[in-house]
């Protein structure tokens, strides 16, 4: 009689084996870093809103005291970006940018292994192929939730100021939405690399998206301040929900509703992972 394998068998092993692709490479970590890291350093601190309204209200002659302009900036400030520090607003930014990136990457794995006849190889063990998938979604994930935990830590070490009321269960929530949307990028990206033998096609799909998916969110700029034929892009972008989550848990913003933030990463995470694991039966049989 046929020994009955459990749903997930096989699971941890594969998501092990490529994340010791990572661990046991660590300057793939270091450059991985580099472009948040720079965004922080120089653009975060170079974009000093409060300095650029004093100097446009300092007008000579008008004599206008330093504490009226202070607060002036300030109230400008809060009611578009919801907080006074722009270097903070973007820093939350940049934890949901490190999160696509290395999501956008998940399917350069898949296109190696059946390059290099792993995937062959793995079709021959008795490994439900949906798992094959969900070790690549697994992998992306934890790998997005450490490289976001690093540049948090730099951020913070940068100036970023939290919320003063900040609790675990706001760290837990912030986290849970970044491994949503980990989850949905790279199962929508392991789907897409599924049929494909090409890098340089995955390379140029993720080229593409990276810097419209950042710039077609709230990462940079507040959605109200768009113009009104991106607001639409940005309102079904995920980017725009995990920005929103976190800056209202770590930062203390007042937001939407989170229930329906999370409502809708959840759709977004499942709905892509079940097509990625339904199409892993079809295709990955005939590779």
């Amino acid at each position: 009689m046929a020994t009955r394998l459990h749903p997930l068998h096989g699971l941890w092993a594969l998501t092990n084996r490529e994340l010791a692709k990572w661990y046991k490479v660590p300057v793939i970590l270091i450059i991985s870093l580099i472009q948040p890291v720079v965004w922080l350093a120089f653009f975060g601190k170079s974009m000093n809103f409060a300095v650029m309204f004093t100097s446009g209200l300092n007008i000579p002659g008008l004599n206008i005291p330093k504490q009226v302009i202070d607060e002036i900036a300030s109230e400008v400030l809060k009611a578009n970006f919801g907080t006074t520090d722009y270097f903070s607003f973007l820093a939350v930014g940049m934890l949901s940018f490190i999160t696509l990136f290395t999501s956008l990457q998940s399917g350069m794995s898949i296109v190696w292994d059946r390059r290099l006849g792993v995937l062959s190889k793995l079709l021959t063990t008795p490994v439900p192929r949906g798992n094959i998938v969900m070790a690549k979604v697994l992998n992306s994930m934890i790998r997005s939730l450490v490289q976001s935990t690093i540049v948090l830590i730099i951020a913070i070490l940068l100036g970023m100021k939290l919320n003063p009321s900040l609790n675990p269960l706001d760290v837990l929530g912030a986290y849970a939405a970044l491994a949503l949307m980990s989850m949905g990028f790279a199962s929508l990206f392991v789907t897409l690399a599924l049929r494909s033998t090409s890098w340089e096609s995955q390379m140029a799909i993720m080229n593409l998206l990276n810097m419209p998916l950042m710039f077609a969110s709230n990462s940079f700029y507040p959605v109200k301040s768009m113009p009104w034929w991106l607001k639409p892009v940005a309102l079904v972008n995920p980017l725009t929900y995990v920005n929103d989550i976190n800056r209202q848990l770590l930062l203390g913003i007042t937001g939407q509703s989170l229930l329906f933030d999370y409502a809708y990463l959840i759709g977004f995470a499942v709905i892509f992972s079940v097509i990625g694991i339904v199409l892993s039966w079809r295709y990955l049989s005939e590779a």
